[in-house]
């Protein structure tokens, strides 16, 4: 009788036990379905935080007005609109940087009997260059950049005066002169501000389709455009880490391989501008070139003006409207 209430007793507590388990093993089971359909999900960078659009647009006037001005002069009203942009582009090893610096101006002076409006300023550059990082802050580029400008312009010096252009001398055009630039090289940006640019196999496109331009520009008298392939170096500094202040300056040079070799031709543009009461801007702007090959009047003599290469500089101080951003 003992040995059966024994075994009784242990059936019983059997039972008990699984009873007591099952909810536990079910819990277990709906909590690993629920785990398994879990998506886990990745954040992404939206490809919009990849890219920056910066830049400066505005426009300076300015009026000077001289009577009986015994140092010289002009009276005298100008005005300049202009643009300066970049658009830039990094993911992963991928770096795309892309630049538009534009301006068109005029001036008009009472003081001159002929042509009283005249062309202040012209100038349209773009450049860009696709690069892939290989190693740390150096990348393989691809470099491509075009400048010309807008409209006519001429020489006003008597000396040089063109009777069949009403006493003046044409000196530039659209694509008179024009500059293509293409190249393959290595570019170092250790920062988002400065960067250098080295290609041993660069080529330029020079245009002058005007045949009356073509000598001024060391195109060749009987075509369009020349060819030339060298070498080029470019460096750059961008910088806009002071809220409402922008630096811009870059250089580039080239030289070709042919028995010029050396001889570099210079291109080297600056600005620096600053926002202020929201609306207002002051701006410096430089530009220097010289390219070996462009022929610039040079002091008259009494055996007239003689032609050689030699470095132009321009400069515009402004205060005007302008919004940077």
């Amino acid at each position: 009788m003992k040995k059966l209430l024994l075994v009784a007793g242990i059936i019983l507590m059997s039972v008990c036990a699984v009873n007591a388990q099952e909810p536990t093993i079910e819990q277990a089971s709906a909590a690993a379905k629920a785990a398994s359909s879990v998506e886990v999900k990745t954040k992404e960078v939206p490809d919009s935080l990849n890219w920056k659009f910066s830049g400066i647009v505005g426009a300076n006037l300015t009026q000077t007005q001289l009577v009986n001005w015994a140092a010289g002069g002009n009276s005298n009203l100008t005005g300049i609109i202009f643009a300066n942009l970049f658009l830039n582009y990094k993911k992963g090893a991928i770096a795309w940087d892309s630049n538009l610096d534009t301006e068109l101006g005029a001036m008009y002076s009472s003081d001159f009997t002929r042509y009283p409006w005249r062309k202040a300023a012209d100038k349209l550059n773009f450049f860009t260059k696709f690069g892939w990082e290989f190693h740390k802050t150096w990348f393989l580029t691809v470099l491509g950049s075009f400048r010309t400008q807008y409209m006519y312009d001429y020489d006003y010096e008597p000396v040089k005066a063109d009777p069949a252009n009403n006493d003046r001398l044409l000196a530039s055009r659209i694509l008179n002169p024009s500059y293509t630039d293409l190249s393959v090289g290595i570019d170092w940006k250790p920062n988002d501000i400065f960067s250098i640019y080295l290609s041993p196999l660069a080529g330029r496109l020079t245009t002058a389709t005007d045949p009356r331009l073509r000598a001024k520009y060391g195109v060749d008298t009987t075509k369009t455009f020349k060819m030339e392939v060298g070498l080029t170096f470019k460096a750059a500094v961008t910088y806009d880490k002071i809220k409402n202040l922008k630096i811009f300056s870059a250089i580039t040079l080239f030289t070709p391989y042919t028995k010029k070799f050396g001889n570099f031709n210079v291109d080297w543009d600056f600005m620096i501008s600053y926002q202020f009461l929201k609306v207002l801007n002051v701006s410096l702007t430089t530009a220097l070139r010289y390219y070996d090959e462009v022929m610039i009047p040079g002091k008259v003599s009494k055996h007239g003006y003689t032609e050689c290469a030699r470095v132009q500089f321009k400069e515009v101080l402004g205060l005007g409207i302008g919004y940077s951003f």
